[in-house]
């Protein structure tokens, strides 16, 4: 299928003859329309088709959600038209493929209006012109070998487990008879999500949120899922990565490593691990070599452990990499930074001589990835997704991770193994539209030791495979999700909404009350400054509530007023948001934020000191 997508300002047609002979029965209103801010897709329906006409619709139904998504517009105009390819379907299959297609788009909530099949008609179309407005898709049918279905699917079991050890069985349908979860409604959303696959009920806030905020944005040159991070948002992405590698070299004690991004498809244990992510994976052709671009680290850092001699003595060996990786996503998930193609994450691998060993890293990166979702404030639950048999040997351990994250944890627990791991802990965000997104994660993997021929050499002298611990803090863009929904949740319950002060782009802005006053205030921001406090100052021609106003629009956690009192009495008069209007001196302001910050990464101000000097990134 081909799909001319246009975003319109307005849009008009009249019916005036028919094209095919059995041509879609045309009612009245159907005649003519006209149609203001829309997304119109023109779409062809082609023979080839026809191979896997469910596949096609899902497909095309992505695309125009994922489109429709990204220019903000919900509705949608389905224009059929024979014009894009020379290989057409049948009309009467073709006429089916649209009205499925706009059955499909419904139900996601979309405003659907679709013009008469068969018919000739003259139209009228506007089209807005910004970079995202006109876009040609086409629709394939992949050709992937389907797995076969396992010959007996054995039921999970599921259960609550509070910070006490105490088990509670849990039914799905029935929540409401566990009371734990009636007590966590963060809990019982999170399991109505993941576990029953709610639909949430509106779009991700946090999409405006970081256009609004001068973050982040989709960058419409690039593939779909790959973003741009303008210099707020790319102060708060390097601040995280910062904040993730000192928790994984200091706190934790890895020893860090880059590998590359790009890998040969014909590796035997690539491929074998690859073929697990079906669908899922960027691949080239580059002098006659098919390449993959790494959906993960693990490619390059089991490479290199292959070939490194490693003692028993030297074990655990904890290795840390910041790895960039790719992920082809269907394009109707890709919205937001909640799912992407492109994205950074911090990753943790455990090289262990054996499972207590492993059970020892395993609870030490719980414990971190405690302190870092903590760090982030945000609303987030526990899941562990376990063997069955494995969790009745270490009940008393599930128990102890249980009390280290602090919080009750869904555990579901699996019949037979259907992963590389036995054990996988998880902290999830539940957001402002009652999705969920996985944030950390650490794996007991059992399997990929033996894939990848690794080993290390015992106290008899014999190679022994390891058992390695997976984990990741989350991607870097995932936490900026998190917290822009955390702060959407914010605004509607009537809260100002805020980020960390540790990632907040300005932490304290100087506002001077008359021009006598600004070189004053210059004198304090480069005294932040110097205490490493991202500091600015507004020197804009505009009256003080105007000023006062833009900061609040832009989250500033304290904005300072300057004016011939303040200077004369040597103090600050500081609105703090959330919270209220107090004065302090200035070593007593650097001191409050100082503890409030603590062990984080203090980052310069990324954009000129004073506003009036800053351009304006995102329009």
């Amino acid at each position: 299928m081909k799909i001319l997508l246009i975003h319109a300002d307005s849009f008009e047609y009249e019916v005036t003859e028919k094209a095919v002979k059995d041509a879609e029965p045309l009612a009245e209103a159907e005649g003519k329309a006209s149609i203001e801010d829309a997304l119109v897709a023109f779409c062809t329906v082609e023979k080839e088709d026809e191979a896997d006409i469910t596949k096609i619709v899902e497909s095309a139904r992505d695309a125009i959600a994922e489109l429709s998504s990204r220019v903000g517009s919900e509705k949608v105009v389905l224009y059929p038209y024979a014009h894009l390819s020379t290989s057409l379907s049948s009309p009467k299959v073709a006429m089916g493929v649209v009205n499925e297609l706009e059955g499909e788009l419904r139900k996601l909530g979309l405003d659907v209006h679709k013009s008469p099949f068969g018919w000739y008609k003259r139209f009228t179309l506007e089209c807005k012109g910004h970079p995202l407005a006109e876009s040609l898709r086409s629709i394939t049918i992949a050709k992937v070998e389907k797995p076969a279905p396992p010959a007996e699917a054995i039921p999970s079991e599921y259960m609550i487990l509070d910070e006490q050890g105490n088990e509670y069985p849990l039914e799905l349908t029935k929540l409401e008879e566990n009371p734990i979860v009636t007590k966590n409604p963060l809990l019982k959303q999170f399991i109505l999500s993941e576990e029953l696959k709610g639909v949430p009920g509106r779009p991700p806030a946090h999409v405006k949120l970081m256009k609004k905020l001068e973050l982040a944005d989709y960058e419409p040159a690039s593939d779909i899922g790959h973003f741009r991070f303008y210099p707020k948002g790319a102060l708060i992405k390097r601040a995280l990565e910062e904040f993730a590698t000192d928790l994984a070299v200091r706190e934790l004690g890895c020893t860090r490593v880059e590998t590359p991004l790009l890998y040969r498809m014909d590796e035997a244990d690539i491929a074998e691990q690859t073929a697990r992510f079906a669908e899922r994976d960027y691949r080239f052709v580059i002098d006659g070599k098919e390449l993959g671009l790494r959906f993960a680290g693990d490619f390059g850092l089991f490479k290199m452990i292959k070939n490194a001699v490693i003692s028993y003595k030297q074990l655990p060996l904890r290795v840390y990499e910041l790895s960039p990786s790719f992920r082809l996503e269907k394009s109707g998930e890709c919205v937001g930074l909640r799912r992407l193609r492109a994205f950074t994450m911090p990753d943790v691998h455990c090289f262990c001589a054996d499972v207590e060993q492993a059970l020892d890293e395993f609870k030490k990166l719980v414990e971190c990835y405690t302190k870092l979702a903590e760090s982030m404030e945000v609303d987030y639950v526990v899941a562990f997704r376990v063997l069955k048999d494995f969790y009745e040997e270490r009940r008393q351990w599930f128990a102890e991770l249980v009390k280290l994250a602090r919080k009750p944890a869904l555990v579901q627990l699996l019949a037979k193994r259907k992963h590389y791991w036995i054990a996988k802990y998880e902290s999830q965000f539940v957001d402002a539209s009652g999705s969920n997104a996985q944030l950390c994660t650490v794996q007991l993997d059992v399997e990929d030791s033996e894939r990848y021929g690794l080993s290390y050499v015992d106290a008899e002298g014999r190679q022994r495979g390891f058992i390695i611990i997976h984990s990741s803090m989350g991607s870097i863009e995932r936490w900026i999700y998190a917290m822009l929904e955390q702060a959407a949740k914010a605004i509607e319950a009537g809260r100002p909404p805020k980020l960390p002060l540790w990632l907040s782009p300005t932490q304290v802005r100087i506002i001077p009350t008359t021009d006598e006053q600004l070189e004053y205030a210059k004198s304090i921001v480069e005294k932040l400054i110097r205490r490493r406090i991202r500091a600015d100052l507004d020197d804009r021609p505009l009256t003080l509530a105007k000023k006062v106003r833009e900061g609040e629009r832009e989250w500033v956690p304290y904005i300072a007023v300057v004016g011939s009192e303040e200077r004369e009495g040597g103090f600050l008069t500081v609105r703090i948001r959330g919270v209220g209007i107090r004065r302090y001196s200035l070593d007593e302001l650097v001191e409050e934020i100082d503890e409030l910050i603590d062990d984080k990464p203090k980052l310069p101000l990324p954009l000129p000191t004073s506003l009036s000097a800053r351009p304006k990134f995102a329009r």
